[in-house]
C-alpha cells in the first residue's frame, strides 16, 4: 500500500471516529499515532465534525498519542484506555543494559500491532511503557524476559508514572531563530547538513511536518527529528556584539 493510499484512508478514520462521536455523543478513539500521523490529523482537524478531542499519549510530553474524540467535557477521556506498565529486572545488579530499543524489541516480538504502544520511558535498567488498556494483560502475562535478563511486569496503578523525561541543557549562539540554525546547534551540527532532514519531511514542530529550513521558532516550541532526537526550544537570550543570539535549548535524553 502506498504512502497516499495509506494517508487517505487514516483521514477516513479521523472522519469516522469523529462523526460517531458526534451523533453518538460517545468517545471514540484512534490507536497511537505517529509524529506524521499527528501531523495528518492537524491538518485537516478543521474540517472534522464539530466535536471535541484530545490528543494524550499517558504523560505530559508524550511523542506517540491517542486521539479521543467527545461530546461531553465533563468525560474522563483517557482514564480507562491507557496503561502505563512498569518493566525491571528481577535483579538489577546482573542485569544486562537494556536500551529503549532492547524493550520496544521484546513487546514486538510478542506481535502485537506497534500502533498499541506508545512511548516508553527508560531508567536505570528500568521502563515505563504506555499501551492500549486492551492488551496490557496481554503483556503482563506473556513478557518474562529480555535479552538474558530475566523481568517482571506490574501495572501502574496512578494514571502516570513518577519517572518524567530528563533533558540536557544546549547553549550556544545562533544568527537567528531559524529552524535550520536551532536544530544544528541541537544536535551539533551545521545549518547545511539538515537541510536535507527538513526538506526530507524529517522534522517535526510540536506534532506538524515543518518543510521550510527558514521556519522561525518561538519559545516552547517541541522539536522532533526522525532519527535524532527531539528538544524543547526555550529562549533567545542576550545578543553578543557580532550580532549572534545567545540560545537556550533542552534536548530530551
Amino acid at each position: 500500500m502506498n504512502n497516499d493510499k495509506e494517508e487517505q484512508l487514516l483521514k477516513k478514520r479521523f472522519f469516522e471516529l469523529s462523526k460517531i462521536a458526534d451523533l453518538k455523543g460517545i468517545c471514540t478513539y484512534t490507536d497511537f499515532l505517529n509524529l506524521n500521523e499527528i501531523s495528518i490529523f492537524k491538518s485537516i482537524n478543521k474540517e472534522l465534525p464539530n466535536v471535541n478531542y484530545q490528543l494524550y499519549g499517558g504523560y505530559e510530553g508524550a511523542e506517540r498519542n491517542v486521539i479521543c474524540f467527545y461530546g461531553d467535557k465533563s468525560v474522563k477521556a483517557f482514564s480507562s484506555y491507557i496503561t502505563c506498565i512498569r518493566i525491571k529486572p528481577l535483579n538489577k545488579k546482573f542485569s544486562d543494559d537494556l536500551t529503549h530499543r532492547d524493550f520496544l524489541g521484546a513487546i514486538m516480538n510478542l506481535r502485537l500491532e506497534r500502533s498499541k504502544i506508545g512511548d516508553i520511558l527508560v531508567k536505570e535498567k528500568e521502563a515505563y511503557v504506555f499501551c492500549l488498556s486492551s492488551i496490557s494483560s496481554f503483556i503482563i502475562d506473556n513478557l518474562n524476559k529480555i535479552k538474558h535478563t530475566s523481568i517482571q511486569c506490574e501495572r501502574m496503578n496512578e494514571e502516570a508514572p513518577e519517572i518524567r523525561p530528563t533533558f540536557k541543557e544546549i547553549r550556544g549562539t545562533i544568527s537567528s531563530p531559524r529552524l535550520d540554525s536551532i536544530i544544528a546547534l541541537a544536535f551539533g551540527s551545521s545549518r547545511s547538513s539538515m537541510l536535507n532532514l527538513i526538506s526530507s519531511g524529517n522534522v517535526f514542530v510540536d506534532g506538524r511536518l515543518v518543510e521550510s529550513n527558514s521556519y522561525v521558532l518561538k519559545k516552547g516550541d517541541i522539536v522532533s527529528v526522525r532519527g535524532h532526537g527531539k528538544f524543547i526550544y526555550k529562549e533567545l537570550q542576550n545578543q553578543t556584539k557580532k550580532g549572534r543570539y545567545y540560545c537556550l535549548i533542552l534536548k530530551y535524553t
